[in-house]
């Protein structure tokens, strides 16, 4: 009976307490109430920062080991005037060179270049190119000629007048000849040598008065010149860096979307994926795509084969292209590497490129990683894009028409001819094909082994993407950073990245800009494949003292070493740079055939001694020697956001992200 009564008192002191403990944390929750922010939806991204910009308004805090200009590099200035005896065209010229230029963006605007240097090396008359993606038969708007659609035509006249006479269309009389194609026409390879014009085309052309070009591969003249012709190599930075300025409409829409960047209040990154059909067909990269990619990235590379563009196998182990640096980095590789430099989850990126191949699918992987990921379409109103094409025609609905049904007596000769029994099953009743399945360039693949020609709709969406690409080009010239999915495959065909990579080079030579070793990358990623989102802490320490040597001289120099001697502009030193004569001389370094590829800078003018660009407000630190950022300080894998932050609003997530960054301000 004592054992029983001992045990009530037991469990009536247990309740006892555990009622005051609850009244006890009950008042305290009370006392210590605070309003929580409930959570709401975003409803779209310019509402989103329209309340972050107005209502915070104030600097933001960068982190300089992420955002910061590579001070090794600061004594490289632009210089591309002409220098020594360098004299105006002649009045009368050996007569007028026309050229048809075919290719996306990046072709047309190399080639260009090389027509210049050609009519400067010849002493002709360059008529304007006619670019054949913006041709009137392509769809475009009335109111623009082929060049014209792109390009500012006086803008390039009017620049170039000191080095070569241009114009814009060819006399009557001969324009009539040239109806008749009674002038001689050639089509140049991009590696063709200075000698080849001087001794085969400059005879043509006294002679007939006329010659005409026709440009396929994204240039006519090799990419390495003499020494002797340094003063070609400069013309040919003029035309790219000063004389092929876009039309006004695109530089405002440009200057705009960059402004509209710049009003957020951070620093952004610039990221070309680089995911182009043809450059996955031409480095067998079909693997590392699924379903109709893979058939339509391998029916590319048949045609490649065919028409001789390539010399190998069809079939290859695209994870051996991938591990030799032939493939582009998959978007979600791309974001694990800013991830582990640093970048919190909030850095805007900008997604550079009129195409992507594989679509937004591919892209989910970073957008997932980096919540703040824009392209054009995110800056741009659907009337700023058609205001920008102009007035356009109505093109004719392509109304799909569905194969003719078999008769009955064909049913039953196939079903005859179907093979030894146990026969198949009857195929099923035949159901109606909508629209949209045959929308998009894999509407054939399941119907017929020929790809169809480009329907008007193609052929104006190509015409289309020349201006995509030329607002992404004004972006990622003025980003804080640069990051290229791919560029440099070998192919010797130019490409968007080695385009804004030597621009960026040329303008502001410490700007923020990687250039990885895909080689190397592929190296990393296969250590740690199978724990990929859990890296080890040396893993990361590897990664990130790879891609801060990117951006400094030594990959600056081992970049110029696989870019110079395919595509001159993607590495415009020493020609078009000088040095301040303050700064330490650096190394020559030269390439196989002896050319200077940096170091051999001439020194600059005296005014130009203390007159640094600006970069976009960013301080000037040497990021190779400042070390590398403390892994704790900024974990790979991040808590939630409602655990770090206590459940605020997106807006004052931005501003403490920011804050976090640089822990010493």
């Amino acid at each position: 009976m004592a054992f029983v009564t001992k045990i009530k008192w037991v469990v009536l002191s247990v309740i006892t307490l555990s009622v005051a403990s609850i009244i006890i944390h009950l008042s305290l929750a009370k006392l210590w109430t605070v309003n929580i922010v409930p959570y709401r939806a975003i409803a779209s991204f310019p509402g989103d920062f329209a309340d972050f910009s107005s209502g915070l308004g104030r600097q933001v805090v960068n982190n300089k080991k992420l955002w910061g200009s590579i001070k090794s590099l600061e004594a490289l200035q632009p210089s591309s005037n002409a220098r020594g005896n360098y004299s105006d065209p002649k009045e009368r010229s050996n007569g007028f060179i026309y050229a048809k230029v075919f290719g996306g963006f990046e072709k047309i605007r190399s080639s260009i270049c090389d027509l210049v240097a050609i009519s400067r090396l010849l002493n002709a008359t360059l008529v304007i190119p006619e670019i054949q993606e913006s041709v009137r038969s392509k769809g475009i708007s009335s109111k623009f000629k082929s060049f014209s659609y792109l390009y500012d035509e006086d803008q390039f006249i009017t620049y170039l007048k000191h080095d070569v006479i241009i114009a814009k269309t060819l006399p009557e009389s001969l324009m009539e000849r040239r109806k008749r194609n009674e002038f001689p026409t050639f089509k140049p390879t991009s590696s063709a040598s200075p000698n080849f014009y001087v001794q085969e085309l400059l005879p043509k052309l006294r002679k007939s008065k006329v010659i005409g070009l026709i440009i396929s591969n994204g240039g006519a003249l090799q990419a390495v010149l003499p020494p002797t012709m340094a003063e070609i190599q400069r013309l040919r930075c003029r035309v790219s860096f000063q004389a092929l300025q876009f039309r006004p409409e695109i530089q405002m829409l440009g200057h705009r979307m960059v402004n509209k960047l710049r009003s957020l209040g951070k620093p952004f990154i610039a990221y070309p994926p680089g995911l182009l059909r043809e450059t996955l067909a031409y480095n067998g990269c079909a693997e590392l795509f699924q379903d109709v990619h893979t058939e339509l990235i391998q029916h590319r590379r048949a045609q490649m084969i065919k028409d001789k563009i390539l010399n190998e196998d069809l079939n290859v182990d695209s994870h051996l292209q991938r591990d030799k640096g032939l493939c582009p980095l998959m978007p979600e590789e791309v974001g694990i590497l800013l991830r582990v430099m640093g970048y919190p989850s909030k850095t805007i990126i900008y997604l550079a490129g009129s195409e992507i191949f594989g679509g937004q699918r591919v892209l989910i992987p970073l957008r997932s990683m980096f919540i703040n990921t824009l392209d054009r379409t995110s800056l741009c109103s659907e009337k700023d894009l058609s205001d920008l094409v102009g007035p356009e025609t109505p093109l004719p609905q392509n109304i799909f028409r569905s194969p003719p049904g078999k008769s009955d007596e064909e049913l039953k000769e196939e079903w005859k001819r179907a093979g030894p029994r146990p026969r198949p099953l009857p195929p099923p009743p035949n159901r109606p094909i909508y629209q949209h399945e045959k929308e998009g360039w894999y509407g054939w693949i399941n119907e017929t082994p020929l790809e169809p020609d480009p329907s008007p709709v193609d052929l104006r969406m190509k015409a289309h993407r020349l201006l995509w690409d030329a607002l992404d080009y004004i972006v990622s010239l003025e980003a804080d950073a640069f990051f290229p999915g791919f560029n440099n495959d070998g192919s010797g065909w130019p490409d968007f990245s080695s385009l804004v990579m030597g621009h960026r080079l040329y303008e502001t030579a410490s700007s923020r800009t990687y250039r990885p070793d895909r080689k190397v990358v592929a190296e990393l990623f296969n250590m740690t494949r199978e724990n990929m989102y859990h890296p080890k802490h040396n893993w990361t320490i590897l990664v990130r003292e790879h891609l801060n040597k990117s951006m400094s001289e030594e990959g600056l120099i081992r970049q110029s070493l696989l870019s110079k001697p395919a595509m001159f502009l993607s590495h415009p030193l020493p020609e078009c740079s000088c040095r301040v004569a303050s700064a330490n001389v650096a190394n020559r370094v030269r390439g196989e055939d002896g050319q200077l590829l940096y170091g051999g800078e001439d020194i600059c003018p005296k005014w130009m001694q203390h007159a640094k660009k600006p970069s976009s407000g960013k301080e000037g630190v040497k990021s190779e020697d400042d070390g590398l950022p403390d892994y704790e300080s900024n974990d790979f894998v991040d808590e939630s956001e409602s655990d770090k932050n206590g459940g605020k609003t997106d807006q004052t997530l931005l501003w403490d992200q920011d804050e976090e960054m640089d822990p010493n301000d």
